[in-house]
């Protein structure tokens, strides 16, 4: 099974470097500060592709050699391998246990760009926590790590939860464990979290959200109060000009 899932990865990759456009691929690092090498595809063609490829290996294949495969791509440079491996897996999350997530758990050290974080992050580990909370044990983790997109999926992580208002108490220790950290990437996966958290549950998040506005980063709150009443956004916002840290 693994040479199989070695031959199919390299076709794959070859699809993909052919079906893209490079005049794309040359806008697509606009939205990145990190170099990326793109094919240039578009999101759609590419999740459309990757539905369709997934069905096929399953079939002929089963999941330990769509497992293999997307983990062969995700090892790769170049940002299409590492989305498709994400979406071949997409729709199979809620079939995946322990030795998937401490799968999903590596990809973090492969990651190069918030695009290939939140995929993984947002899409597999995000869904699974919610599955089995007991696995947000690792959101709190990932918030003390020396990598950046650890931390930032302390935050990312929960959004899922946090969305279905679990684990709150989870989500205030990640925060106090990242409100001091001076990475954009970090500071605006946290302001999602709270913005997401607040959208849920503005009953308990918001007074949260008042006690931590003199000594959370201004990106953070900003992000956070995006969709609250104007009233309550400038009560949240009132005091965040004392914090130096700015976007």
């Amino acid at each position: 099974m693994p040479d199989r899932a070695k031959s199919l990865a390299r076709r794959l990759r070859e699809d993909l470097r052919r079906g893209g456009s490079s005049e794309r691929a040359e806008g697509i690092q606009w939205f990145f500060k990190e170099e990326i090498r793109s094919h240039g595809w578009r999101t759609a063609a590419l999740r459309r592709f990757a539905r369709q490829t997934s069905r096929e290996i399953l079939k002929a294949e089963g999941m330990e050699t769509l497992l293999r495969v997307a983990d062969q791509l995700f090892a790769g440079e170049v940002l299409e391998e590492q989305v498709f491996a994400v979406l071949l897996l997409e729709n199979s999350v809620g079939k995946f246990g322990e030795p998937e997530f401490k799968m999903f758990d590596g990809w973090l050290d492969r990651v190069s760009s918030w695009a290939d974080h939140d995929g993984v992050v947002h899409y597999l580990v995000g869904p699974m926590i919610v599955a089995e909370p007991k696995r947000a044990r690792h959101s709190l983790r990932w918030a003390r790590s020396q990598n950046r997109w650890r931390r930032r999926a302390a935050a990312v992580s929960l959004i899922h939860s946090a969305r279905q208002r679990m684990l709150f108490p989870q989500i205030v220790r990640v925060s106090e464990a990242l409100l001091a950290d001076d990475d954009d990437m970090v500071q605006k996966g946290l302001g999602w979290l709270l913005r997401e958290a607040a959208k849920a549950d503005r009953k308990t998040t918001v007074p949260y959200l008042l006690r931590i506005r003199s000594r959370a980063p201004r990106l953070v709150l900003r992000t956070a109060c995006e969709t609250l009443p104007a009233g309550i956004r400038g009560r949240v916002l009132l005091r965040a000009k004392r914090n130096p840290s700015t976007s």
